[in-house]
Parts: structure tokens; sequence; C-alpha cells
């Protein structure tokens, strides 16, 4: 194994030398392999791989992202029950003679129904943006109704808040303005409403002090039991 270090990547690569005729590089799997000369000199192969740098770590990157996407396919291929404001949903999917994919909620059911001529294709990505998009109507209304809540509540107010779909956070306040994710809605509106007066909190108090936490206690006197259930979640 061999490193190339350079002041923002790190490349590690493994050479094996046989009777070629010129070198050969490739990355499999995310491993970057050289392939050179029985005769040519480490320091060789290095300035060669140093001059192909770019090209590798582009190669890299393009394999982590094809693994995050594969993942995030499976988390949701994997999914016998789809999460609702806290109610659990079985997800069913079912072909029929239409145009165009659909989600509806019928009979405790998330029913996905999917052109015929889609049944022998992987839907997975498909059912996925299906069930995002349901979250962010959803999301909209929920969200609206706890921020108004809230507002009411506590008399305070964000210059503006937004919906977007964050990677690893479920919302956060930034410059007095809260971003809040639209997959919230996965849980009951007591929870939801708890992470908006977590975030109108941080309108006050930037980090979790214990003045924070005061004026969080004030306005939900359980959230601790509220966190627990939130405690694989950065918010």
């Amino acid at each position: 194994m061999n490193l190339l270090k350079n002041r923002s990547n790190i490349i590690t690569y493994t050479v094996n030398k046989k009777d070629y005729s010129s070198i050969y590089i490739s990355v499999q799997n995310g491993e970057v392999i050289i392939n050179a000369p029985w005769y040519m000199a480490s320091s060789q192969i290095q300035k060669i791989v140093e001059e192909k740098k770019q090209w590798i770590l582009n190669k890299i990157n393009e394999y982590e992202k094809a693994c995050e996407k594969k993942k995030i396919i499976a988390e949701y291929t994997k999914l016998k029950t789809v999460k609702v404001l806290g109610q659990n949903y079985e997800l069913a999917i079912k072909y029929k003679n239409i145009k165009t994919p659909n989600l509806s909620i019928e009979n405790g059911q998330i029913l996905v129904t999917l052109p015929t001529k889609y049944k022998k294709m992987n839907n997975d990505q498909i059912v996925k943006m299906l069930i995002e998009k349901m979250y962010d109507m959803v999301a909209k209304k929920e969200i609206e109704r706890a921020m108004e809540k809230t507002r009411i509540i506590m008399g305070i107010a964000p210059e503006n808040y937004e919906i977007v779909r964050l990677k690893n956070n479920i919302a956060k306040c930034v410059n007095k303005n809260i971003i809040i994710n639209p997959d919230i809605v996965m849980y009951n509106r007591e929870t939801i409403e708890y992470i908006v007066t977590h975030e109108f909190c941080h309108l006050k108090y930037k980090n979790h002090t214990k003045s924070f936490y005061d004026m969080l206690k004030n306005y939900i006197p359980n959230y601790e039991k509220l966190e627990e259930e939130l405690n694989k979640i950065s918010y």
C-alpha cells in the first residue's frame, strides 16, 4: 500500500508489478490500483499518480456518491412501513394502467400506484421521490401550524423560516432564520412542536446553555422525554 499526500487529500494505492508494457491506473470499488512494469521505480509511479491526481479523486468521488445513492434507495426499499405524524402506515405498491405514478393513503396503508410498464423495472427511486413529495406536502401545513402556535405562545418569531431537506439534521437556526426538514412530519404533533420550540429558543440563545434549557423547559416541561425520541438526529 502506498500513499500520495497533498494539502487536501490523501490517495492510497496498491501497486502490482508484472510484465506490463506500460503503467495502467484504475479505480475499482473506491480502491486505486496501479499496474506497472516490474522495472518501474516507486518514484516514477508516484510522479504519474501525482499527474493523474485529479482524475483519480474524481473517480473516487463518483464511487462514493454512487454508494451514498444506493444507501438512500436501500433505506426506502427495506421499508415495510412509512411513518406519518407518528403513525405507522404499511407501504403497498400496485401496478395499474395509468400514465404517471401516484401515492395515496387508504385504509391505513400508503398505496403507491405505478404504471404497468414499470412492473419489470427497479422502482425504488420513484417510491422514494413519492414519499418525499408526500412529506413535503404534509410538512407545509404542519410546520406552518406549529410555527404560528409557537409564535403566539412565546411572543417571538424568526425573521424567516424555510422548509428544506437537510442532510443529518431535522432543523436548525441560522442568523435568526429557522430551517426545518420536511421529514419532521414522521413524528407526532407534540414532537414537531417541541422541535419548533427548540429552534425558537435558539433565536435568543445560540448555544445549549443553562439559560437555553431553562427557557425550553418553561415552554416544554417534558422536553427531555421528547429528546430521547430524537437522540440519533442532530437539530
